[in-house]
Formats: structure tokens, C-alpha cells, sequence
């Protein structure tokens, strides 16, 4: 895809590896640029990126599967596992998995810190986070917090038993053929090497945060085509019943009824009216960026060996709009043309109604065109008439404009019949 070439150039990132899913199946997979930059190592599609964040979907599927055999509910409260923690009693487990709960996030930084140069355990961190105030009432703000999904990891390893990787190995990515699919800390020769940024300056070898400080909030690395397997289950609904996969993409409204555009480890959004379920990921030296498509049986999956660029998501979504939506109708420069020759006219207090249906005609009397042009021509000379967009609304073409003046700017929304006269042309401020 040259677009991924040119957009991966123009950003300066080492690399980035894409997936898409297409009616249900992986339709594209395939990396771009430099897995590691030092020993001109390039990536390709079996190099594992850390996906950061997106793992939270993977914690939230285990708990639903929890849930599904009877050892415990999303609307238990915390303190039926953790009592000494602050409000545990006021705190529910779904509270935590949408990020409503008002436990304070202990990563909200998006560059290395001296302190996650050293090895932790998820209780270090909810003894220092989770025992603080709350820093809301729960279940009156959305704020994320990727304390609530390390709260969530030891809530299933203490009903389970089980360390949360062997749960995800054993339910998840086995079944699924997500072979790539692990711990992060469990470093493979074959891994993209991370980088950061400084400014718009060069990529830097950047260092991983030390085992223990993501857990179950972001420590799963993976390739894009296994996160597209996922993504696919997903879409199938395998691994979940039915039900499970209600919880899990229903939003989660505040307790006054207000939105929150999130449901259980997934983002709830839309891309020209399709519905969507996103997240995002970043850790050190890395970004990820899933969108599930639902009503398309699609998904795609961008991820990337630096942080501190905004590439994989503008990347992400570029590529959900060519793959999903329908090509967007371009306006022909006959018609910009056509409009800026009928703008000309107008600027000299003529209007040829030739052009023009009767119901325009009745629109541009003596008094209508006066105004038109004494207000265009305080704007000073004009410079450029743009096509912004083309659509369909009554039988008719609808085209809008950017008419600019030297002073500043104004659009233009046209209607045209199917015997080429206008039935509109608006200039609004």
C-alpha cells in the first residue's frame, strides 16, 4: 500500500505492521520499515510489537469468562476480594473495567520514568494507588486508570487460582492459533526494538518498562495478523457466549445517565455512522491502535516500534476509511469552475438565470444580490474557489465550497438539478 509507505516516511518512525480483516477473514497483513534500526533489521509480519493497552479487552474477556461459570459477577464489589482497598465496598468489578470507579491511575504519563526502571508486583501498586482517596465517587466520572485493570488482574487471579498469562495462553490464544501472543517481559530475538522521540528529532533506543509495572492494564506483545485473529473471534463471537459479548460491548453509562463512550476494555464510537470498537495502546517505545467494525465484519490493526507520534492512529483510521466506507464523491473541476464563474457574476450584481430554476431566480431579487456583493467585496480580492464535498439530498447534487478572499474565507452549498441549473447557491459566513 503506498499510502502506508508514503505516511510512514513522512512521520519518520522506524516501522509500522498493519492487518486488516475483511468479512470475517484476515484479507491483509503486512509490516513496513525497520524492526530494528541499529542492525538494519527489517520488520516483517512475524515481528511482535507490544500492543500496550489493547490488552485491557483481553483482561476484560477473562473476567467475562469468570463470570459466565458463576465464580463471580461484574457487579460484585471489590471488597468481597480486596476489603482493605479505599471505598471497596462502593467499587463493583464492572466499575473498574470501564473506568468509573475513581481509583487513581499510577501511569498517566506517556514517557519513561526513573521509577518504572525497577521491577514492582501489582500489590506494590494498589498499596501505593489503591489505598489512596478515591478521586470521584464511584460511578460519577469516566477518568481512565490503569490501576483498575491491575485491581482487575489480581481479582482473577485470586477466584482462579491461575497467573493471568496462563489463563490467557489457556482460553485465549491456544484455541485461537495466537501463537506470537505473550508477555512482553518475555523478550523473543525476533521483537521490534523500541524507540521514542524527541520533539521532530531522530527515533532513540528507548528502554521497557521493568516486569511488573503493566500487568494486566498492558503487558501482552503479539504480532498484528494474531490480534487480527482475536479481532475476528471477536466478530464470530467464539471464546464468549453470546450474552458475555453484550456485557462486554454495551456502554457503561454514569450513574446520573450520562455517557461514557466506553464499555468494558473497548472504546464505543463510530466512522461515518458504522459502528465501532476501538482502543488504543502505548508503552514504552511502542503504539497500538485496534478497530473492530462490527456491522462490517471487519477490524484493523496498526502497530508501531515508537511512541510520541500520532502516525498509528490517524493510520488506523485512514485505512478503516478506505477499506469501509464507500469512495467519497469527488467534485469535478468542471463544476469548482463552474462555481466560481457564477461567484464572478455574482460580485458584479449579475446573475445569469439561465443557469438558474425558478425558485433561485425568486431567491436573487435587486435587494438579495446588493447585499451579496457589497459584503463579498469588503473581503478584499478572491483568491481561490475550493470543492470541499459531494453528496445527494432531494434528486438533486449537492456540492460545497471554500470560496477565499483576501480577508478571509466563506462557503459556498450548491444544489443542482439533473438538467445542470442550480436550485441553491448559498454563501454563508
Amino acid at each position: 500500500m503506498p499510502e502506508i509507505t508514503a505516511a510512514l516516511r513522512a512521520s519518520g518512525v522506524p516501522s509500522v505492521s498493519v492487518a486488516v480483516v475483511r468479512d470475517g477473514r484476515l484479507g491483509f497483513a503486512q509490516a513496513f520499515g525497520a524492526a530494528d534500526l541499529a542492525a538494519s533489521r527489517a520488520a516483517s509480519v512475524e515481528t511482535r510489537y507490544a500492543v500496550g493497552s489493547v490488552s485491557k479487552q483481553f483482561t476484560a474477556a477473562i473476567l467475562l469468562w469468570l463470570a459466565e461459570q458463576g465464580r463471580l459477577s461484574l457487579d460484585d464489589p471489590v471488597s468481597r476480594y480486596f476489603p482493605d482497598l479505599t471505598d471497596a465496598g462502593r467499587v463493583t468489578i464492572r466499575q473498574l473495567l470501564s473506568h468509573t470507579s475513581g481509583y487513581q491511575d499510577y501511569a498517566p504519563q506517556d514517557y519513561m520514568i526513573p521509577a518504572w526502571t525497577k521491577p514492582v508486583t501489582p500489590t506494590y501498586i494498589l498499596d501505593r494507588w489503591a489505598k489512596k482517596p478515591l478521586d470521584f465517587a464511584p460511578g460519577t466520572r469516566w477518568e481512565y486508570s490503569n490501576t483498575n485493570y491491575v485491581l482487575a488482574g489480581e481479582i482473577i487471579e485470586k477466584v482462579s487460582g491461575q497467573s493471568l498469562m496462563s489463563l490467557l495462553r489457556d482460553h485465549i490464544f491456544q484455541p485461537l492459533g495466537m501463537s506470537s501472543a505473550g508477555d512482553c517481559s518475555e523478550r523473543r530475538p525476533g521483537d521490534a526494538t523500541a524507540y521514542t522521540r524527541y520533539g521532530l528529532g531522530p527515533p532513540r533506543p528507548t528502554q521497557r518498562e521493568a516486569s511488573g509495572w503493566y500487568f494486566a492494564a498492558g503487558e501482552l506483545c503479539m504480532t498484528p495478523s494474531d490480534l487480527a485473529r482475536w479481532d475476528i473471534a471477536f466478530l464470530n463471537h467464539r471464546i464468549l457466549s453470546p450474552r458475555s459479548y453484550r456485557e462486554f460491548t454495551s456502554e457503561v453509562r454514569l450513574n446520573n445517565g450520562d455517557h461514557t463512550n466506553y464499555a468494558l476494555g473497548l472504546q464505543i464510537g463510530s466512522l461515518d455512522g458504522i459502528p465501532t470498537l476501538t482502543h488504543g495502546g502505548e508503552v514504552s517505545g511502542f503504539l497500538a491502535s485496534n478497530w473492530i467494525l462490527p456491522n462490517r465484519g471487519g477490524a484493523v490493526v496498526v502497530l508501531s516500534n515508537q511512541d510520541a507520534s500520532n502516525l498509528v492512529s490517524s493510520l488506523a483510521r485512514q485505512l478503516a476509511v478506505s477499506v469501509f466506507l464507500p469512495p467519497a464523491e469527488r467534485i469535478q473541476p468542471a463544476d469548482t469552475q463552474r462555481a466560481r464563474a457564477f461567484l464572478e457574476r455574482i460580485l458584479q450584481g449579475k446573475v445569469d438565470r439561465t443557469q438558474i430554476t425558478g425558485n433561485l431566480s425568486s431567491y436573487f431579487t435587486p435587494e438579495s444580490l446588493a447585499d451579496i456583493r457589497r459584503s463579498l467585496k469588503a473581503l478584499g480580492r478572491l483568491q481561490s474557489v475550493t470543492g470541499e464535498i459531494q453528496r445527494h439530498r432531494g434528486g438533486m447534487t449537492e456540492r460545497i465550497f471554500t470560496a477565499r478572499f483576501k480577508k478571509r474565507a466563506v462557503t459556498i452549498v450548491t444544489y443542482t438539478t439533473q438538467d445542470a441549473k442550480y436550485e441553491q447557491f448559498l454563501i454563508l459566513s
